[in-house]
């Protein structure tokens, strides 16, 4: 169990900024992973004062605050009409709807977690993380950063034309997945994210330009095999590595296909 020795409700970033710096000091999300570790905070620093608990929509973006919920998420209708359901679809079995009452978008994005279904989603958008000191980088390049004493403000998603897809296999509903897989096209061409691989999800593009002529039967299944061969993948008790390879081939051609009968541009 965590023992927190100080609780602090931040009156603004500079002073969550200036607590954080320090070894003992965390900052809390929804404290839904973070209450299992057994360790001992001594300062944790809630930014619940700091009006971040909304999704604002404007004619270009998606603004999500760190502090929004799961379920704002899962529910947002203008961000559920862009995707077409993917963003509800993404995160609907995660654990059940009292978990992603309290769970947060930036805490799921923060740590950067092997599971994460939310960073799947994500890295398939034009997203952007905005940091307190940082300022604005692209989830991809985020993704990969070590964790440091910064503080995710808001997650941006961009308004750029196109199509998206979430796919996931669990062993049974709620469970941790087995696999993750979005999938999207947009201006720049084909994205496909795979994650809970065991690891950090990963982004793959259409190097080899099977999709251009647009998706059918046969470069669905080429573009799954090629995928097969380059995502790297693990084993842990949730599924063996060749289980997982066999899950990339098979999860990204029903996207693909699913995807194709998408693709009408927003």
């Amino acid at each position: 169990m965590m023992n927190i020795q100080n609780y602090v409700q931040a009156e603004s970033l500079e002073e969550a900024y200036q607590l954080n710096q320090k070894r003992s000091g965390r900052i809390i999300g929804g404290m839904l992973w973070m209450k299992m570790a057994r360790n001992t905070v001594g300062t944790a620093i809630d930014l619940c004062r700091l009006g971040l608990d909304t999704i604002e929509e404007t004619e270009d973006e998606f603004s999500i605050g760190a502090m929004a919920a799961l379920r704002q998420l899962e529910q947002h209708p203008g961000l559920n009409a862009w995707t077409k359901g993917a963003a509800a679809r993404a995160v609907q079995d995660i654990v059940g709807v009292q978990f992603r009452n309290m769970a947060t978008v930036g805490g799921s994005v923060w740590g950067r977690f092997g599971f994460s279904d939310v960073l799947t989603f994500l890295l398939s958008l034009d997203t952007y993380v905005e940091l307190y000191k940082g300022g604005l980088l692209p989830l991809e390049e985020f993704a990969s950063l070590k964790k440091d004493n910064d503080i995710l403000v808001r997650i941006h998603i961009r308004k750029n034309p196109g199509a998206f897809v979430y796919q996931a296999m669990r062993n049974q509903r709620t469970d941790f997945p087995v696999l993750t897989c979005a999938l999207s096209r947009m201006e720049d061409g084909y994205r496909t994210v795979i994650g809970a691989r065991p690891g950090r999800a990963l982004v793959l593009r259409d190097e080899t330009n099977l999709l251009a002529g647009g998706i059918t039967e046969e470069n669905a299944e080429a573009f799954a095999s090629w995928a097969a061969e380059r995502i790297p993948v693990g084993s842990n008790l949730r599924g063996s590595a060749a289980y997982r390879t066999h899950l990339v081939r098979v999860l990204v051609k029903r996207g693909l296909l699913e995807l194709g009968g998408k693709e009408t541009w927003n």
